[in-house]
This record gives structure tokens, sequence and C-alpha cells, in this order.
């Protein structure tokens, strides 16, 4: 397969590459090497429907046969191209319902893979197959046969296998449950996670050998994931730091709803707050990052209309519908804010009382916070390891 007259595929490459240098997606030359060794259109369908990393990336349906151009392009953009809707119920090509499988964004992707460092001969363990693109991408770093990736869905297990076959790339592919790792290939010398996780798994740590490296997408209850990087002293014990924000398709078992539904108005607790909702609106990543933590399993968005400023909170794990919730609404120029919450939390409470702590403490940024996984739970420090704070409930 080769691309349409007017495009080359060395074009391709040198434009998505130097996108991503662009954006410090991309600082080490070999994984420019690596996209042209393991060739991203193997792994992206015919026709599929695009969605954007960036605000210039293509998005929507691009058809191979229809619009040849536009889809190299397209496959070749910082794109993610979804491959599976609501577990394999949905259509993927029309671009609604549940993203549940996907080609990831370069631009997300890669600053994975420099954090990871996967060197030749390493075991690596990979959680999420997909497309099999990351896998094959592994594959071409760490050598032949030293993958194993695990995939949940047995249909995209299916594709993802024939798509490294004709990409010439090995891997030893498994349809299971990734939380339970692959016990008799370890010890891993690193883990690669592929989908959003809130409570991470032991089996992980316990799989990797002291000094192997974790990387995984952090999402400590909320709709923003984290880029954390963990390093393994022992088999019961990680410790790592944070990299930046990435949101990814939670893994299939911790799952929340991302939805807000307001119910019970009549039977809210109302109150005042001199807390202007705003603060929330585009907080320090440092003060984001305690706020999930301390206040865990809950979203909450902005809303600015006719002047008035709002922010409101649900709680994530509630699939019925039923869960607590708060709104936190000021009217122009009001010296107060109303406050209206319901159910067994209080969210508003909750959140403002972290955003406190963080102030508190002197408003420490998002690089001085780490996080230890260990038999006792999981646990956000500032600073050092030793100075252990915080236990993160998940």
């Amino acid at each position: 397969m080769t691309p349409p007259d007017g495009l080359t595929f060395d074009d391709l490459i040198a434009k998505l590459a130097a996108h991503l240098r662009s954006r410090g997606s991309l600082t080490e030359a070999r994984w420019e090497e690596a996209l042209r060794a393991v060739p991203r259109h193997l792994f992206a369908p015919a026709a599929a429907w695009f969605t954007s990393n960036h605000a210039s990336a293509p998005r929507g349906r691009f058809d191979l046969d229809e619009d040849p151009v536009g889809w190299w392009t397209a496959v070749y953009a910082d794109t993610s191209i979804i491959l599976q809707t609501d577990d394999g119920a949905g259509d993927p090509l029309s671009g609604k319902g549940l993203f549940s499988s996907s080609v990831s964004a370069p631009g997300i992707m890669f600053p994975f893979l420099e954090l990871l460092a996967p060197q030749v001969g390493d075991r690596i363990l990979e959680i999420g197959t997909g497309s099999g693109w990351t896998a094959g991408l592994l594959s071409w770093a760490a050598g032949a046969n030293g993958v194993v990736s695990i995939e949940v869905d047995p249909e995209v297990a299916a594709r993802a296998a024939a798509n490294l076959g004709e990409a010439g790339c090995a891997a030893q592919l498994v349809v299971g449950d990734g939380t339970e790792g692959r016990a008799e290939r370890a010890p891993f010398d690193r883990v690669h996670v592929t989908v959003g996780v809130s409570d991470i798994p032991m089996a992980w740590i316990e799989q990797t050998r002291p000094g192997g490296v974790i990387v995984l997408p952090w999402h400590a209850g909320g709709l923003v994931g984290h880029q954390l990087r963990l390093e393994v002293l022992d088999e019961t014990t990680a410790v790592g730091r944070f990299h930046g924000t990435a949101s990814y398709m939670m893994l299939r078992e911790q799952r929340f709803n991302t939805r807000w539904n307001g119910h019970h108005h009549e039977a809210a607790h109302r109150s005042t707050t001199k807390v202007h909702p705003r603060i929330f609106w585009n907080m320090d990543l440092g003060a984001l990052l305690l706020c999930q933590a301390l206040v865990p399993r809950v979203g909450w968005y902005d809303v600015c209309e006719d002047g008035e400023d709002s922010l409101l909170l649900y709680e994530l794990d509630d699939h019925a519908g039923e869960g607590s919730w708060a709104a936190c609404d000021r009217k122009p120029g009001a010296a107060e804010g109303e406050v209206a919450q319901y159910g067994e939390r209080r969210l508003w409470d909750e959140l403002s009382s972290a955003y406190r702590e963080w102030v508190s403490l002197g408003r420490p940024g998002y690089d001085r916070f780490g996080l230890t996984v260990d038999p006792d739970g999981t646990h956000l420090w500032l600073d050092r390891p030793s100075a252990r704070k915080w236990r993160v409930r998940t």
C-alpha cells in the first residue's frame, strides 16, 4: 500500500515528526525511525472515524477508497483512530457512543514510550493491545519475541494479530484480563499500559523486576488523567512521579459515569459560599492533582451563562443516576455563590477543602508530587516518598 499521487510516505512521516517535535511529544530520534519502521497505516482501518489531538488535526470520517488523500493525511496526523465503540455494540464509523478501542494519537503515545525507555532485550508487558501498533513499536525497540500484549476483546485482538503479521512484527498476543498480567512470562523489565487506570493492580508490580518501570495514564477518579512513571522497588512497592496530563479510555472494569445527572433538586442541601467557582475552571496542575486525590471519583465542569458562573460536580462511580452531586452558582456582582448539594457526599465541601489544603501548603507545583503504591494502598506525596501524606481512595 502506497500513498496516492501528490503524497509520499517520507513526507508524511517527516511532517508528523516535525509536528510532534514542535509540541515536545517526540524528543528522541529513534522514535522517528520507529515511525518509518512500523508504519501506522498498516494498523488503521480502510474507513474510520478520526478524532484530533490538537486543533488543526483532521477530524471526522475518512475512507481510503472515497478520499485517499484525506485518509492518508489523517493517518499521519496527530489523531486517534476509533476502532470500536460501545465494546463492539456501536458503529465505530459514526463518531458516536463510548469509544472503547482506538489507535492512540502519536502526540499522546510517544511521550509514554519515551518514559518507558525500552531497550533491546527487555521483556515487556503491554496492557491493551488495541490495533497492535504500540506492540509493534515496542517489538521494534526491544527485539523479537520480547513483548507480551494483553487485549480483553477477542475481535480487537484478532485484528491486531493480522495487523502485526502484515507489518512483520513479532509479539505474543493474549486475550484476557490485563489486570492479572502474565505471570508465566514474568519478571518483566517494562510494563506499558494503554488504558486509563484509577486502581493500579498489584499484579503489575509483582510481575516487574526490581528497578523495572511501569508507565500508565493514571486517572485518580477524575476525567483528566496523568502520565505516571513508576519504578518498582520490590515485588510489593512502586514509586514514581507525574509527567503531564493524558486522558485515555478507561480500563473496562474501572469505568465510571461521565455525565451530569442532577436529580432530587428539591431535597438538596442549600448554602452559600465566598469561594468563587471560577477558581476551579483552570486550576494549577498541582492543585488539580491534589483535588483529584482527595476528592476521588468526582467529575466537574464549568458553565458560564448570562454572566453567571457555575461549577457542576457529579459522582463518577454512579451508574444508576442516584449518586451525589453539587452545584455552585454565582450571579454577576454577587458577594457569595449559591451552593446546592445532594447525596451521601457533600462534593462542593470536599472540593473546596482540598483546594484550601493546596493553598495552605504554599501552592506546590505539579512536579513536586509523586505516588507510592504498596500493600497499604496508594498514597500521594509531596517532594519525597518518605513524606507520604495523602491516602488515595480509589
